[in-house]
């Protein structure tokens, strides 16, 4: 195991704790923030599989998770307001 891999998925458990009242509040991130985040962190996970950083492409990949959550909320908020017109 590599140390690296312990110091990026520890940053990566603290951003997916940080990201918690994000996901519990009324107010969210902007879609296309939300979905280029995704995007960037899928794309982590992979390079990380690819370097043999198993526990840091494990943490991405449910960092990326939590960000699409939010993504999806953000849409689920945009139709339930376009269903109220």
């Amino acid at each position: 195991m590599h140390w690296q891999d312990i110091a990026i998925s520890i940053a990566q458990w603290l951003s997916i704790i940080a990201l918690f009242p994000t996901v519990a509040a009324k107010e969210k991130p902007a879609l296309s923030s939300s979905i280029l985040t995704t995007a960037c962190i899928a794309v982590y996970s992979i390079c990380y599989i690819t370097l043999g950083l198993w526990i840091s492409a494990t943490s991405a990949a449910l960092l990326a998770l939590v960000w699409m959550l939010l993504g999806w909320q953000k849409w689920r908020q945009g139709k339930a307001v376009e269903m109220l017109k």
